[in-house]
């Protein structure tokens, strides 16, 4: 009798397989531009075989999200259990986000999802209910860090702020790879510390 586990890792490895071929060939010339059959050679797989595993480019994109978005759980889960004021913890990670989000094929594969985003509107949606989902976790950890006054409205727009800053990195990092890291690690510490101790006071209109 065949076991059910063995099965469902040999899909999760072929899925993999085929998110790692998606992700080269969006790099290389943007999911746009790249066909079902670029993406199955680059696999070494038929496009038939693709299509046991995922429907649609659409799907692909999606894993490709859902990955990104398990990896944002575990490091959010990071810096509630990392022992020190999760403030500390936030602007701890400075150096870290920026070596992560400044390395080339990770900057290029964000921008390409986004820039599919902007032209595919079944791509938005799935990126639109990923950073809804992220911006929950957000809010929640961000109530622990920012200041007790601030309401909901002033919390969500500090949050967006910091949400802007980290999504910009990749792409600081494709138009200028050779910035100072240290200097920019130091200068985005201080800017996030100020949002995260900076009173309330956000006018009501």
């Amino acid at each position: 009798m065949s076991d059910p586990g063995a099965r469902r890792t040999d899909v999760e490895t072929r899925r993999q397989q085929i998110v790692d071929a998606a992700s080269a060939c969006a790099r290389r010339a943007g999911f746009h531009g790249s066909s079902m059959a670029e993406i199955a050679q680059q696999a070494g797989m038929s496009v038939g075989q693709i299509y046991r595993y995922f429907d649609s480019k659409e799907a692909i994109i999606a894993a490709i999200v859902a990955r990104d978005m398990a990896e944002m759980r575990d490091k959010y889960c990071e810096l509630q259990s990392s022992g020190v004021p999760v403030r500390d913890a936030i602007l701890n990670k400075c150096v870290n986000a920026i070596d992560d989000l400044y390395a080339s094929d990770r900057a290029a594969l964000m921008l390409e999802v986004v820039a599919e985003a902007a032209r595919n509107p079944d791509v938005a949606a799935i990126l639109q209910a990923a950073d809804a989902e992220e911006r929950k976790m957000q809010q929640a950890l961000l109530r622990q860090a920012f200041p007790a006054d601030l309401d909901d409205r002033e919390r969500a727009a500090r949050g967006e702020v910091i949400s802007m800053l980290f999504e910009g990195l990749p792409c600081r990092g494709v138009n200028n790879p050779g910035g100072d890291r240290a200097a920019i690690s130091a200068e985005l510490r201080s800017v996030l510390h100020h949002l995260m101790t900076r009173p309330g006071g956000t006018p009501k209109g």
